[in-house]
């Protein structure tokens, strides 16, 4: 009931040349089409912005709320879908698989492979360019012209392959009321049991994550002053979801003896072979996407290693020393000091190191001494085996929190992140928060506690599988325009109702340099003004 992968070990070559070495396989296979490449989330890498249903945008993973004896594994796709973007919509890509991946023995290898593939029933042909031809009340409504339905598998190394799930139906993309007039009812019907226990989802959803790009002005303008807009409000994502028992994924099936999981989703696409037929795959699949922890790549990796970070798996890591030193000395806290001066905490950073690669326990090496989510503290874990890898870690003995706190483990809510993320975590407050030292401390930094002034998602959250909130149905660009005609020139607003133009702008900015959003506060602290340096 598991699915298996084959497992690559890493050179004994240089760190450098390693990297290089992958950047050359992942990207110069003969007959590759442009724009087929290695990266994820939102956009951040480069060479991702020609594959966008490659681009892995997001993974939560947390004790169900609702049932605590199982896991919810959520992973997102295909970033910045705005509703109206037909006739084509948003489907699954058919040639690529969607994975997410369970490392529960702590060598950085993934043990349980959940993978996703989908097919497309596309009844147009040359009859019309619509995607729905009348009302669609259900999945198999005949004016749904276009379908998907997919495969999940589980593998499990020396196992063989278990099917999960067949020829379940994808929830479409939300292509307005008038046409899918009770869109819930679409969702409801696409979430279906798997075998051994569990539910599965796929399709389009609401973006979960919630945040400000107005990066690029200087970090927010220098002051803090422009902030308060959700940059993904408005806009869809593809969502895949899974519920299983936490003892389907816990080492040996016991979460007593072994609570910790490691989790990450990666995508896998084929080359392709172009020629006047049309493009045709050909070759060993590879991994063109990755995302484990929120905002690794986006804020530790500099532009160069954002490719070859995303053809990595995770084992690798720990022996690429340019992104390792990324780590220890990072560049975000130096931004902040160089522009608010605020002091960066002293390199190396160990606490960094235990966030992001080994998970945080006593007997992990690092300055934060609690048992939290390491592999480190599962029984059957041999040591020995053990090697840093940037992955989202999970305990899943940790029960559900009755009012679980936006800042997780920073506000002493232990089921948020980064023990695991849930679907209300602000991650970008807690990620500049533990870049500058809060996690080691024990204290909040004063002068960036405020925040961007985007504390919640835009659209509320189910209760229920699979939690994350039905799709958006209006323009995006029509609330821009509303926003800057209410908006004087200069004042970026406070309401989170729309998203104002010059957030999207930035937005764009952010997108074409292939970085994603870090840095997010609402105002200074009192007495920062004093101490900006713009």
């Amino acid at each position: 009931m598991i699915v298996t992968s084959p497992r690559r070990r890493a050179t004994s070559r240089s760190a450098l040349v390693a990297l290089v070495g992958i950047t050359a396989i992942s990207t110069g296979v003969i007959g590759l089409a442009p724009g087929i490449a290695n990266a994820s989330s939102h956009r951040e890498a480069p060479l991702i912005a020609g594959d966008p249903k490659a681009d892995n945008t997001d993974v939560y993973a947390f004790v169900s709320p609702d049932q605590t004896d199982s896991v919810t594994l959520v992973a997102n796709w295909i970033p910045f879908q705005e509703p109206n973007g037909g006739p084509n919509f948003y489907p699954f890509a058919t040639d690529a698989r969607y994975n997410i991946n369970i490392d529960n023995s702590g060598d950085g290898k993934p043990d349980l492979i959940y993978r996703w593939t989908f097919k497309t029933d596309d009844q147009r042909k040359t009859s019309t360019f619509l995607y729905n031809n009348g009302p669609v009340t259900s999945l198999d409504d005949e004016n749904l012209l276009v379908r998907q339905t997919y495969t999940l598998e589980l593998i499990q190394p020396g196992k063989r392959t278990k099917t999960l799930a067949k020829n379940v139906p994808a929830a479409p993309s939300f292509t307005g009321k008038a046409s899918m007039p009770d869109y819930g009812s679409l969702r409801n019907a696409a979430v279906q049991s798997v075998a051994g226990g569990g539910k599965t989802f796929a399709g389009q959803a609401d973006d979960s994550f919630f945040l400000d790009l107005r990066v690029f002005d200087l970090l927010y303008g220098g002051d803090l002053s422009e902030t308060g807009n959700d940059t993904l409000a408005g806009y869809n994502v593809n969502s895949i979801a899974l519920q299983v028992p936490a003892s389907a994924v816990a080492l040996k099936g016991s979460v007593s003896r072994n609570p910790v999981i490691g989790v990450w989703s990666t995508t896998d696409r084929r080359s392709l072979n172009l020629s006047k037929s049309g493009a045709k795959a050909f070759g060993p699949y590879r991994q063109v996407s990755r995302l484990g922890n929120p905002l690794v790549n986006e804020l530790v990796s500099p532009a160069g290693l954002k490719d070859a970070f995303n053809s990595l798996t995770p084992d690798q890591d720990s022996k690429v020393k340019p992104l390792v030193d990324r780590v220890l000395d990072p560049e975000v806290p130096k931004l902040i000091e160089s522009i608010y001066g605020i002091p960066a905490p002293p390199a190396p950073r160990k606490d960094l190191v235990q966030i992001f690669l080994t998970g945080i326990s006593k007997n992990s090496g690092g300055p934060i001494k609690s048992d939290l989510n390491s592999q480190l503290m599962n029984k059957d874990v041999d040591a020995k085996r053990f090697v840093p890898a940037e992955v989202l870690r999970l305990n899943l003995a940790v029960p559900p929190t009755a009012s679980p706190n936006r800042l997780g483990v920073l506000a002493s809510d232990l089921q948020g992140f980064p023990n695991g993320r849930r679907l209300t975590d602000d991650v970008v407050d807690i990620g500049i928060q533990a870049l500058e030292g809060a996690a080691q401390t024990g204290k909040l930094v004063e002068a960036l506690a405020a925040g961007d002034g985007v504390d919640v998602n835009d659209k509320e959250f189910s209760d229920t599988f699979p939690y994350v909130a039905l799709p958006n149905e209006g323009s995006v660009n029509i609330g821009n325009s509303k926003a800057v005609a209410a908006t004087p020139a200069g004042d970026s607003g406070s309401s989170n109702s729309a998203l104002p133009l010059v957030a999207g702008l930035a937005g764009l900015a952010l997108v074409g340099a292939g970085v994603v959003g870090v840095l997010r506060r609402r105002r200074p602290a009192p007495g920062m003004a004093a101490r900006t340096a713009v």
